[in-house]
């Protein structure tokens, strides 16, 4: 035999190869901490037959290996053992007391010794401890617990990113997503993680704990648990059980709305994405059976600190109460994180008080409603996923019919005055503005803060963005507005309410009271929010999110689940005479010879006017001007019967609020293409598409409201080029 070379006692040089390494560990912070655990004993101490003892931790100088690089059963034992290691009461970061000896002999492999079986047992964490060494650990592998459900368990500051939608239950602890917390024996949220925005997480966050002992907090949670789940789930969530760890329930969610935009073709990767992946698991096919995937970190939603910092202010100003209610308007240029903020806000303010107002001022991208509405909504159920997916009746709202007001800045200030009047200030206000801030759009946004006089106004700045000047209180009552002229003011720069009962339908017990509304407080926030948005596809990707807030509209009219999808044309519609309603179009000049061929297959506003239309013969009956009233809802019209001189409208609105409906408004709103092109059933040719079109007619251009020129003689003569791209 050959002898080793520079080891006393010739004992082979595999017999002191060093144990895998701790991943994300250096060996300095491991070997030279006061909580390191003890190493393996000597060659000496143990014998040559004796067997050699290893701890549960145990620490080398083997180079570090990246995680990638271990197999899943690696991962799946270091993943076990840093968990035992916690168990035994090792704090190998913070200096806790090193595990006895006889802790980590050798023996069967069973799961990890409770503390009684310990000589000095150590004490469970109290819950203001210091719990950074918690957030170490990864995140355990995820289990199935039958069709269609999955558990996670979350140590605490640790997160689940995923894309997808599902239902989420907290068993036990208490989880925070997309700010709003769940905690255990809160009914399940329906949670919409889809990939026109940003991936939601599922944190574990802290939550407060009696002083119990592991087995106590244990024996707890296993009686918590044993009304959700079979004896092998439970097995296996107290063998990883650790203090202040949450445990979630996710479960396969279908809604009537999302199956009904997924039938259309190409819509079905707004939540499912189907990427190659190299590694089948038992975590893998779990979240396969929820419907949902697990995504990176860096996907998953990020605020700023000055957005943190913002969102804490106004939510400890709002349950105060001292002041009153606050109105906080939300302002910026387009995609700097605005809707995100208020979401976040939204939920944040839920936790805390019962529910939320919300003035829609922003008529391209609106948050509860069809594009092309200034709404106000009470909001009691948080926000957990994009606009088409939580579509929701407003108390009050009024089809403007437009995804911007540049051409008639006038009517929308008129607009939001009539829906501001109905806020009873007896909850927060949130405003959510447009993103055009520039030229008129600032001088507008001026006369708006002026009207609605905010107590503090959240300004989003970003690099990507062009400049846009701080709307201090002194800036606002220096600068003109659009339709506002400055003012001098007060010492304390206060507005009396009697300067503006004027404009606002206020209560007459409000009109009398001494109220003034004092200088906004001005709250800058940097935004780094990403996105996928450049200027030359804003426009497409804005269009898509409104179809996207029209097909979730429509998706109130199918069946509820597990009932079967309905086609749009298999849908029994309204029969409306033309005599018991008004017609207005209101973006562009249409001859009244051609108003039914713009009102058929459109998207209408279902509205109530004031004026009696009642007393016509026949019909139908026009409007000279497009008027400011309540707007009940929204429908199809899928067709006209000329001879029985009815309208069919396919609308969700229930009969009983359709008796007061006697106007139809028809904006520049369209119908998704894909409704006409993508319903099932359809043989032959189908309605309402067709090549045969005249664009010359006034109100049939692409663009709102343009007529088609006529071409001059040099333009006859010497036409444009064409244009051909060259193809392989």
């Amino acid at each position: 035999m050959r002898p080793s070379v520079g080891r006393p006692g010739g004992v082979s040089p595999k017999r002191l190869l060093p144990e895998p390494p701790l991943v994300g560990w250096s060996l300095r912070e491991a070997s030279e901490g006061p909580g390191a655990l003890p190493g393996p004993p000597t060659e000496g101490a143990r014998g040559s037959q004796a067997s050699p003892a290893r701890p549960q931790l145990s620490l080398s100088r083997r180079p570090r290996r990246r995680l990638g690089t271990l197999r899943w059963c690696g991962r799946r034992r270091l993943r076990r053992r840093l968990l035992q290691a916690q168990a035994a009461g090792a704090d190998w970061r913070k200096g806790g007391c090193p595990v006895p000896r006889a802790a980590v002999a050798r023996g069967p492999k069973t799961a990890a010794p409770s503390p009684a079986s310990s000589p000095t047992p150590s004490p469970a964490p109290a819950a203001d401890a210091d719990p950074s060494y918690l957030a170490t650990l990864p995140i355990p592998p995820v289990r199935p617990a039958g069709p269609g459900r999955a558990l996670v368990l979350l140590p605490l500051e640790q997160g689940f990113t995923f894309s997808g939608i599902c239902r989420v239950t907290c068993l036990y602890g208490q989880v925070q997503v997309f700010g709003f917390t769940i905690s255990q024996g809160q009914p399940a949220q329906d949670v919409f993680s889809t990939y026109t925005h940003s991936r939601l997480t599922i944190s574990a966050v802290h939550y407060s704990m009696p002083e119990k002992s592991k087995k106590e907090m244990k024996r707890e949670a296993r009686t918590l648990l044993r009304s959700h789940l079979n004896r092998d789930d439970r097995c296996w969530l107290m063998k990883n059980f650790s203090p202040l760890c949450s445990i979630v329930m996710l479960e396969h969610l279908k809604t009537s709305t999302v199956n009904f935009i997924i039938s259309h073709p190409g819509l079905s990767y707004v939540f499912v994405q189907e990427s190659p992946t190299f590694q089948i698991n038992s975590e893998y096919l779990a979240l396969r059976s929820v419907a949902i995937k697990k995504e990176r970190k860096k996907n998953g939603l990020r605020l700023t600190e000055s957005a943190l910092s913002a969102l804490e202010e106004l939510v400890n100003v709002s349950c105060e109460e001292v002041d009153g209610c606050p109105i906080i308007l939300v302002c910026g240029s387009q995609d700097v994180g605005k809707s995100t903020f208020n979401r976040f806000l939204i939920n944040q303010l839920l936790n805390s008080i019962s529910c939320v107002d919300y003035l829609e001022c922003d008529l391209g991208q609106t948050e509860f409603t069809p594009p092309g509405c200034i709404s106000l909504l009470n909001i009691t159920e948080p926000v957990l996923g994009p606009p088409f997916t939580h579509q929701r009746t407003p108390q009050k709202m009024v089809y403007y019919g437009k995804t911007s007001c540049k051409n008639n800045c006038e009517n929308y200030i008129e607009i939001i005055k009539y829906v501001f009047s109905s806020y009873k200030r007896e909850s927060p206000l949130i405003v959510n503005t447009m993103g055009w801030v520039s030229d008129q759009g600032l001088l507008l946004l001026i006369d708006l803060i002026r009207l609605l006089s905010p107590s503090h106004v959240v300004q989003f700045s970003s690099g990507r963005c062009k400049y846009m000047p701080n709307l201090t209180p002194d800036y606002v009552d220096d600068m003109d507005g659009l339709y506002t002229k400055s003012k001098s003011k007060i010492r304390n720069r206060g507005f009396h309410l009697a300067e503006f009962a004027e404009n606002f339908d206020f209560a007459d017990e409000e009109k009398e009271s001494p109220v003034v509304f004092t200088g906004h407080k001005l709250m800058c926030v940097q935004s780094d929010f990403t996105f996928r948005k450049t200027p030359r596809n804003r426009d497409s990707h804005n269009k898509v999110l409104r179809d996207l807030a029209v097909l979730g509209y429509l998706g109130q009219l199918q069946p509820p689940v597990p009932k079967p999808l309905s086609p749009l044309h298999g849908l029994t519609p309204y029969q409306v005479p033309f005599n018991a309603v008004a017609l207005r179009i209101i973006h562009a000049d249409v001859a009244p010879t051609h108003i039914l061929y713009a009102v058929n297959a459109s998207w209408v506003g279902l509205c109530k006017i004031l004026d009696d239309v009642r007393g016509y013969a026949n019909g139908p009956i026009l409007l000279a001007q497009t008027p400011i009233c309540d707007c009940m809802g929204f429908g199809i019209c899928r067709g006209i019967d000329m001879e029985k001189r009815l309208y069919h409208i396919l609308t969700p609105v229930p009969p009983e609020e359709l008796r007061n409906v006697n106007c139809l408004l028809v904006g520049a709103i369209s119908v998704p293409q894909c409704v006409f092109k993508s319903q099932r059933g359809l043989e032959g040719t189908i309605p309402y598409v067709t090549t045969d079109y005249n664009f010359k007619l006034p109100g049939a251009s692409e663009k709102i409201g343009a007529r088609e020129t006529e071409k001059t003689d040099e333009e006859k003569l010497y036409p444009k080029p064409r244009r051909y791209r060259k193809t392989n």
